[in-house]
């Protein structure tokens, strides 16, 4: 199944024309994202590390972890899974051992970023990045790594913050000449550099709307209008379900009582999202009682 997903998204990501893209952290919430009907789903490492730790994203999940929750939402949805790896965990070496895994467990496109480690937020300040030519040893051993060539390495800058926009871009142009099929400057400050980045570069493009970050936020017309090929909301899932539970369980401790009135999904759609009734089905057809 994996390798026609791949196939599929890759010529998909080649029309560049602004494919929206939520984060999940978790299957759940890929299975609300296929539900909705979005054509892909983003790990996101934030989100990641802030539902399964309850942490600022500062490099605290490791590969395990992410291969972790990469193979249940393989399991859960039939979408296209781009996976944020961070910085790769480790060296090249790590980063060969870091794709191998995550395509085994189902990824679609690995992201690997240039900061140093640990890695922070792309949207905090302190950032800073590893020299260049340590990225395109990793960029390097991912497309080696991967074994099917549809897996795409989609691999991130965060130099904007350090360096300037001309040096994030220069460092992505390297990047696609490294092999990475897609790259992502984070965190541009105007449409002004949103314009250059999707102009400048040679390969498809991901732009990072971070609800609250340094990134504008633009319609989609607009991002398409540009020629990005991805438009991430990473963990606009999350911020949801976050103002969704302090609803619910505000009212719940003010209250003392929450039925179905209250701020929450029903019973019944919190089973049919689990596919409860698939399984109802499955029992009786293997169920050894006449």
């Amino acid at each position: 199944m994996s390798l026609e997903i791949n196939r599929e998204f890759r010529a998909r990501i080649a029309r560049r024309d602004a494919l929206l893209m939520p984060g999940a952290a978790n299957a759940l919430a890929a299975r609300v994202i296929e539900d909705l009907g979005f054509e892909a789903v983003y790990l996101s490492g934030a989100g990641l590390t802030n539902t399964y730790f309850g942490l600022p994203d500062l490099g605290f999940v490791g590969l395990a972890d992410v291969a972790q929750h990469t193979a249940a939402i393989r399991d859960a949805v039939e979408l296209p899974i781009v996976v944020d790896a961070d910085t790769g965990f480790g060296n090249a070496l790590n980063v060969r051992q870091t794709i191998r895994q995550l395509e085994r467990a189902g990824a679609s496109a690995i992201q690997i970023e240039d900061q140093v480690s640990p890695k922070r937020c792309g949207h905090f300040s302190g950032k800073d990045v590893v020299p260049l030519g340590e990225m395109l040893g990793k960029i390097k051993a991912a497309v080696d790594a991967r074994h099917d060539p549809n897996l795409m390495i989609l691999a991130r800058t965060d130099a904007r913050a350090a360096q300037g926009l001309d040096a994030a871009i220069d460092r992505a142009a390297a990047f696609i000449e490294a092999g990475a099929d897609l790259t992502f400057v984070e965190a541009p400050e105007s449409e002004a550099e949103m314009r250059a980045i999707a102009e400048r570069l040679s390969a498809p493009q991901l732009v990072n709307m971070v609800v609250g970050g340094r990134t504008p936020i633009l319609d989609l017309e607009e991002l398409r209008g540009m020629g990005f090929a991805l438009v991430l909301y990473a963990n606009a899932a999350l911020q949801g379900a976050v103002h969704g539970m302090q609803a619910a369980l505000g009212l719940l401790k003010e209250a003392g009582r929450l039925d179905e009135t209250a701020p929450v999904a029903s019973f019944e759609e919190r089973q049919r999202l689990v596919r409860k009734p698939l399984f109802d089905d499955l029992e009786k057809q293997y169920s050894s009682k006449d």
